[in-house]
């Protein structure tokens, strides 16, 4: 391919991926603030793309850590750029909020928001090798789970492909598995959000698992951050927080995955992942001609709605910074536990 100019590809990076720009801009705006790494680049019709890791905060290993992620489905953009809100707030706001400065003292957070870079630059929610990323793990569901779209082998024409039997994650997947082993699942306490949307018409915060009906090990804990949230939330936005197995089963979930590897390598530590799935329907509802377009089932089109889902989920990351933080005030204590877990299979599996 012949080679092209710096105006060339700073003009097809507007076009398809401004969120790249806008992140480089935050990186230098940031920079006095924030350490980043480039944990893999996608080449994107002779572009290549850094996929970017961001620390800020404490580097102790003793701290908790919080780590929120996007962009794993390349169509649903709006993870990114809700991410990408939050990080421009946290930025601006450590030039003068001192609490802000001395919360970070005690916590680490660390931001992976364009993990799909290719699949965001062509509207499309697989990467460039047509392999659907949160069905890409070496792990299968237990029992029955719906046929293609819970993960499939049949051919990257479809969507929801896994990739080849036997063959190494790809490479988006496996950046994203290293980024949290070695960021998030040593710390003593961790936490993911994953932003995807797309399912309902109400905002979701699924926990594990995906695969399996059956609750896991840290359900207790899932359960009792839900009753924190409620308690000093009463009147917010109404997520509603469950497993994503209430709803259906998948095929080689990412975060699945690392749940299980965390409780094998790190059995003293707690991991809790979550995917904050947007619901998009809702968009669809008051905006039917989103339908003409693909692109439109999974994000806000309009401008003000667009700006209205930027700004609402801000909350619940400040929320879930504090929680992290502050983890040894609510986590369920040993005597606790066993009431908190059936509590929570009451409410969720039976």
């Amino acid at each position: 391919m012949p080679s092209q100019s710096p105006e060339s590809i700073q003009q097809q990076i507007q076009r398809h991926l401004p969120e790249h720009l806008q992140l480089e801009n935050l990186l230098q705006t940031g920079a006095r603030h924030l350490r980043w790494q480039t944990v893999h680049r996608v080449d994107i019709q002779g572009i290549e793309i850094p996929i970017r890791v961001i620390e800020l905060g404490s580097r102790s290993p003793l701290v908790p850590v919080i780590g929120f992620f996007g962009g794993v489905h390349g169509v649903e953009r709006i993870g990114t750029q809700v991410l990408l809100s939050w990080l421009h707030s946290l930025i601006h706001r450590l030039d003068w909020d001192d609490q802000l400065r001395r919360q970070l003292e005690r916590i680490r957070l660390v931001f992976m928001p364009m993990i799909n870079p290719g699949g965001i630059w062509h509207r499309q929610r697989c990467n460039l090798n047509g392999v659907d990323l949160m069905r890409n793990a070496p792990i299968d569901a237990m029992g029955a789970a719906p046929w293609l779209v819970s993960g499939h082998r049949i051919s990257p024409r479809l969507p929801w492909y896994r990739g080849k039997q036997g063959e190494p994650m790809q490479a988006e997947s496996a950046a994203l598995v290293r980024t949290v082993q070695e960021r998030l699942l040593q710390a003593p306490f961790s936490m993911s959000i994953d932003c995807h949307s797309g399912f309902g018409r109400q905002d979701r915060l699924w926990c594990s698992y995906a695969r399996s009906h059956r609750p896991i090990q840290h359900i207790a804990e899932v359960h009792a951050l839900r009753q924190l949230y409620q308690r000093t939330y009463p009147n917010h936005h109404p997520y509603i927080i469950e497993p994503q197995s209430v709803h259906y089963t998948t095929h080689g979930d990412l975060w699945d995955y690392l749940y299980d590897d965390s409780v094998e390598q790190h059995p003293d530590n707690i991991f809790l992942p979550f995917t904050l799935e947007m619901g998009s329907w809702l968009w669809v509802r008051k905006n039917p001609r989103q339908m003409l377009d693909y692109f439109g089932y999974f994000n806000p089109v309009i401008t003000h709605r667009k700006r209205r889902v930027l700004r609402q989920h801000l909350p619940l990351f400040e929320f879930l910074l504090s929680a992290s933080q502050s983890w040894r005030n609510w986590v369920p204590r040993p005597a606790q536990r066993d009431a908190m877990t059936q509590a929570a299979i009451a409410e969720w599996f039976v």
